[in-house]
């Protein structure tokens, strides 16, 4: 079965220029009317390639009289595309997309559980279980991808040993007799490959490639990006 369209809102309504990025969470944006404002960013790497001052942006606006900020960066324009920022909604998407079996090689399980405790240390995005045909669970972790280079996607941007841990608990229970899937959610349209960023994080190539080996899946789907929606197209190849 091909990987079927789904989408989720970003919410992102207001556009405006970013000024700077910055300790990490944070962001300046220049609105229409003048207005800087500090907002948060939902992007724990380092955003390379998509942190070009100047650049048109799209941010959400909370009423959550707890936030410290209200506004949050959900997208950049970059070339001719929007590039999604906000890493939450790369779930958010494979969420909508498991439930509704739109995913390739992940259709077919009547039960989606996220957030899953796997061991002590680790949790991973998904479980699914209670498929027609299989009777094992598969596990998934869920990485966004924003960074390219041509029309390859990279992951990561900058050095994750949280993310070497999640293949190495993905490969734990892979031996264990488990399906264990690692899915990339390329949230921009000019992709039409994955790979590993070995010049930012050799380590985590190497990892990656090692639990490869031993059974771990990968899959990858593009996301068009645009004011009104995240939508799912279709998957791309892998290339480790």
């Amino acid at each position: 079965m091909p990987t079927r369209s789904v989408q989720i809102d970003p919410h992102a309504h207001l556009e405006g220029r970013l000024v700077r990025r910055y300790k990490r969470f944070l962001a300046d944006v220049e609105f229409a009317s003048g207005e800087v404002v500090t907002v948060h960013c939902p992007n724990p790497g380092s955003m390379r390639g998509t942190d070009a001052p100047g650049s048109r942006v799209r941010c959400s606006v909370s009423d959550n009289p707890k936030r410290k900020l209200a506004h949050t960066l959900e997208m950049i324009r970059v070339g001719r595309i929007w590039v999604g920022l906000h890493a939450v909604r790369a779930n958010h998407l494979a969420a909508r997309a498991l439930e509704a079996g739109a995913i390739a090689g992940l259709e077919g399980y009547a039960r989606v559980e996220s957030e899953v405790k796997v061991d002590e240390r680790s949790r991973l995005d998904f479980r699914l279980d209670d498929h027609a045909r299989r009777r094992e669970a598969c596990f998934i972790e869920v990485k966004s991808v924003t960074m390219a280079e041509g029309e390859g996607g990279l992951f990561p941007d900058a050095v994750t040993e949280r993310g070497r841990k999640h293949l190495e608990a993905l490969a734990h229970l892979r031996s264990s007799g488990h399906r264990a899937v690692l899915l990339f959610v390329v949230q921009r349209g000019d992709c039409v490959s994955v790979s590993p960023a070995d010049t930012i994080d050799p380590a985590y190539g190497e990892t990656l490639r090692a639990v490869a080996a031993q059974g771990v899946e990968t899959i990858a789907v593009r996301a068009r990006v645009s004011a009104r929606s995240i939508r799912l197209e279709g998957t791309l190849p892998v290339l480790l």
